[in-house]
């Protein structure tokens, strides 16, 4: 098959000790890239270090992540780092696919919701500027994610929506204010899952398939670190749900990533083979 987790955290600390057999077991599935958000200046460094050892399948993200914001008085200088990269990016690694991930996280807390807001129009302005898409992080803030992206409407913003949890009424708004595409992970193989019934009515179209390894393991290994390998099962179980094969979804979705990311994809030439570690 031909694969991309769209949002893997390979990079994670979480992988410290397996992370280039966790990269093989990826590519044995058939995931050709994976797509690796940014979070914060803590993990710049393993992020960057992976983009070089595998620049042809592995590609960096630059942003500031929402909760990397809450309780930090240093969060502007962040911000200031993310427009560096952006401006010059570090060499060695293939260009930044998206500005990403930045959102709106008030799981944790709501106290931080205006400096959230803050940093997450200030990217937004940035994306527009460099032309590329966006990543969204959103955690019990649909709509407040919903009434900031109306306010870019008409202005050619386009992304994805990482880990999308919401209803279709939700899907549709997003849709009505620009070109985005919808991430699903493994949240769409828990048992009474209401991300599995939206699935059924959105346009395949719309889809892109993510891990967000190490976190949100899909089902049969629930309850285990995630994997970008793992994608596969999210892949099956759309596949079932849109009735067709893990194949098609597989193909679909893997344009879909394309048409939305474009030209930061490496060349397919490069795609013969896996890197060497």
């Amino acid at each position: 098959m031909n694969l991309t987790d769209t949002h893997s955290h390979l990079y994670d600390e979480a992988f410290d000790n397996d992370r280039e057999e966790a990269f093989a077991r990826a590519a044995a599935e058939g995931v050709r890239r994976l797509l690796l958000p940014a979070i914060d200046s803590e993990s710049h460094g393993r992020l960057f270090d992976l983009c070089r050892r595998h620049p042809d399948r592995c590609i960096p993200m630059m942003g500031l992540h929402p909760t990397s914001v809450n309780d930090n008085p240093r969060w502007r200088e962040e911000l200031a780092l993310v427009k560096h990269y952006l401006q010059r990016p570090p060499e060695g690694i293939p260009p930044f696919c998206a500005v990403g991930e930045i959102g709106l996280d008030l799981y944790w807390s709501r106290d931080f919701r205006e400096e959230q807001t803050e940093a997450f129009r200030r990217q937004i302005e940035l994306a527009l500027q460099y032309g590329l898409p966006i990543a969204v992080h959103t955690r019990d803030a649909w709509p407040e994610t919903v009434d900031l992206i109306r306010t870019f409407r008409g202005r050619g913003l386009r992304g994805v929506f990482h880990a999308f949890s919401d209803g279709i009424e939700t899907y549709r708004e997003l849709k009505a204010c620009g070109e985005f595409l919808f991430g699903v992970g493994g949240v769409v193989t828990y048992k009474k899952s209401r991300l599995a019934e939206v699935v059924c009515e959105m346009e395949l179209r719309d889809l892109v398939l993510e891990t967000d390894c190490p976190y949100l393991t899909p089902v049969p290994h629930r309850g285990e670190r995630n994997e970008s390998a793992y994608i596969r099962y999210v892949c099956e179980k759309v596949a079932e749900r849109k009735g067709l094969s893990p194949e098609e979804v597989a193909e679909a979705t893997t344009a879909n990533a394309e048409r939305l990311f474009g030209g930061t994809f490496p060349a397919k030439n490069a795609e013969s083979s896996p890197s060497e570690p």
